[in-house]
């Protein structure tokens, strides 16, 4: 028995379901997916569904003169026919029916998998038929290009989608127009702007997308991600295999002007680019952590706020390439003089390493570049320099010897050491800056240390901070035999994935599995006395029925854990982080009404998350235009106060935004609306 994912409790499947099904969003729960025995599919079967997905696709069937050569009835060419439908549906195709559960009722319903292999290619899922529609996989999309409308989005955002995210509309990249088969509940692939005729994700149009007439400022869903590149139906193998790995290139995928024009706009949608026009970074008087770019991008996967990759409109005549470079290879140089002269008994004069490219660019460039006018701030871009991001920007000091880089996972370049004693540096003649109120100064440049279009302090080392919540279990003394099994200690404290195994090795040791259903555990004394208590029903039921289900006992077994969590910011590891009793907190956000009729924002518990307060009312300040204040939370101890921040009117979209920049998730808040009316 094959199964697109892996047997859940209805209480796991959520953190699962998107990775693993194509089906299964977070309001789908998946519990069990199952395909049963492979059986050959008749000639005529193969055919009529072969027909019915040409009819249903629109797929354009060469047609035959007279006399040319054998012809059906409707003047189409059989020859013609015959080899669209073994493309579309090979000879000695294979189909298999699978059950599965949708929605939030957990309704179940039954759909189809047809597979084939073509010539010298291993059997693989080509087709899906999930309630009465035929949806291609990647394989057919490979094989048969020009099928169904192929849309573009960058590379960062297409491999959320392959996490199972839907693509927003600011994500839509390459138009409009866009392709007029992209009507809503029409069938589309994705792929990304970097290898724009591979598709990669399979998915169903939210609305209609031809029609769009831009997509700045548009909010709402695109395109509802159904099945991609490296989930279950692409792994699936009979031969146990992996996966098919993509092609570099496919002939046929959209006209050659419109792949150009496409790869055009790569130089202009980069990771790089985006940080360093963006948010700004962490500021070198603290520490250098994290990227800019997450909350960025994923407003075009998760939220509706996301703006469309664009380039600032530059008046060209102002400045030229090569006086962009020089101004930014000087600014450079100040940021180093300075932080040299200001910290001269600091070894690393007020900095933290290594720094991120996002960082060096937002705090060791930007605040010391000239700018003066609008115009000037708009000229002066990372993308306007020839090395057009910050990555070959830090090389080109690494090639003069004045830092040492080093590339990480994902591509990112960080600084890891500065020379600085080198003459570039120490005989540095600094320039006039604007002063803060000069008009561009916060764009960017000058004394105001601004990151451009962010606002943000310049002593708060939390944004761009990366943090990951992380729950774990400590086993009671009574589940102790079930750890000796695996050598593993009760006092340890684990993830959930960690403790499956465990168990299972206990189950085996045991001789537990049942001999009728291999999914059922016979209870032995252990089990009975420290997992199932009789305190509930189900207690009851299992231990009047002598087993329960494999993952019913993980389940309950985590249920019997003491919980803990800790919080990792950054490259932080579990052993280096200090582990808490309990469920973690929350950050809490509430709007309330005041005097009569004013509206405010209150928020609360953001030390726990490395976030300091006052920096980000700060930001709250400038962001929102309007006044702030931070104090402490009435009931808070004296010894260890919570801070509060409280935001003129209703600002709870631009407080989680401001929380998401510090690598906060959103189901990591509490949002609290006072201000709507009780209903009478």
């Amino acid at each position: 028995v094959f199964k697109f994912g892996f047997e859940y409790t209805q209480r796991h499947v959520q953190e699962e379901a998107k990775r693993r099904n194509p089906w299964a969003h977070s309001d789908r729960p998946l519990i069990e997916n199952q395909i049963k025995a492979l059986a050959p599919l008749r000639s005529s079967d193969r055919r009529k569904i072969a027909d019915q997905i040409i009819a249903e696709y629109g797929i354009e069937v060469p047609t035959q003169g007279p006399g040319e050569g054998p012809e059906n009835g409707n003047g189409t060419s059989s020859i013609g026919v015959g080899a669209i439908r073994n493309s579309l549906l090979p000879e000695n195709s294979l189909s298999a029916r699978f059950t599965t559960t949708a929605g939030k009722d957990l309704k179940q319903v039954s759909g189809t998998v047809y597979v084939g292999a073509h010539p010298g290619e291993e059997q693989r899922i080509l087709w899906i038929k999930l309630e009465d529609r035929l949806l291609p996989t990647v394989y057919t999309l490979w094989r048969n290009p020009g099928i169904i409308a192929l849309l573009h989005t960058p590379n960062v955002v297409l491999q959320k989608l392959r996490g199972g995210a839907d693509l927003m509309t600011p994500g839509l990249a390459g138009g409009p127009p866009f392709p007029a088969k992209a009507t809503k509940g029409s069938v589309v692939a994705i792929a990304s702007l970097e290898k724009p005729s591979v598709p990669i994700v399979v998915g169903v149009c939210e609305i209609d997308v031809a029609s769009l007439q831009e997509v700045k400022g548009v909010k709402g869903h695109a395109v509802r991600g159904e099945h991609w590149d490296g989930d279950e139906i692409w792994a699936w193998s009979q031969a146990g295999g992996a996966g098919g790995k993509a092609p570099e290139a496919i002939d046929g995928w959209g006209n050659s002007d419109g792949l150009d024009g496409l790869k055009e706009q790569v130089s202009q949608v980069s990771i790089e680019d985006s940080d360093d026009e963006g948010e700004g970074g962490v500021p070198v008087g603290n520490s250098f952590t994290g990227s800019q770019k997450v909350a960025e991008q994923n407003n075009f996967v998760e939220g509706e706020d996301g703006q469309p990759f664009e380039e600032v409109e530059v008046d060209r005549k102002e400045f030229s390439t090569k006086d962009i470079d020089e101004i930014f290879w000087k600014a450079f140089l100040y940021g180093l003089h300075h932080y040299r002269n200001a910290n001269k008994s600091d070894p690393q004069h007020g900095l933290n390493f290594p720094i991120n490219q996002s960082a060096v660019i937002s705090n060791l460039v930007l605040p010391f570049l000239p700018i003066t006018t609008p115009q000037q701030a708009a000229s002066l871009n990372i993308k306007k320099t020839s090395w057009k991001n910050a990555k070959k920007f830090i090389k080109a000091f690494d090639k003069a010897q004045l830092l040492k880089s080093k590339d990480r996972d994902g591509g990112e370049c960080v600084v890891l050491d500065i020379d600085w004693e080198d003459t570039a540096i120490t005989s540095f003649v600094p320039y006039k800056l604007p002063k803060k109120d000069t008009v561009g100064a916060e764009s960017g440049g000058g004394g105001g240390g601004k990151a451009i279009s962010a606002g943000i302090s310049p002593s708060d080392p939390s944004v761009g901070q990366r943090l990951n919540k992380v729950d774990l279990y400590k086993p009671r003394e009574q589940l102790a035999p079930i750890f000796a099994a695996s050598d593993a200690t009760q006092h340890g404290l684990y993830l959930p994935a960690e403790l499956r195994p465990i168990v299972t090795s206990y189950i085996e040791s045991e001789n537990l599995i049942s001999d009728t259903n291999k999914r059922l555990v016979n209870l032995n004394p252990v089990l009975a006395n420290a997992v199932f208590d009789g305190s509930t029903a189900l207690d009851r039921e299992v231990l009047a029925k002598g087993s329960v289900p494999r993952d019913a006992l993980i389940d309950r077994i985590l249920k019997s854990c003491s919980p803990f969590w800790v919080l990792l910011r950054n490259d932080e590891t579990r052993d280096e982080a200090k582990a808490h009793a309990g469920h973690a907190p929350k950050i809490s956000i509430t709007l309330e009404t005041r005097s009569g009729n004013k509206t405010v924002t209150k928020l609360s518990g953001v030390e726990t998350f490395y976030i300091p307060p006052q920096p980000m009312a700060e930001e709250l300040q400038k962001t929102c235009a309007s006044s702030t204040s931070v104090s402490q939370l009435a009931g808070s101890s004296p010894k260890k106060p919570v801070m509060e921040v409280m935001v003129q009117g209703p600002q709870k979209d631009a407080v989680i935004k401001a929380l998401e920049k510090r690598g906060v998730n959103r189901q990591w808040l509490e949002v609290n609306d006072k201000t709507k009316g009780k209903k009478k």
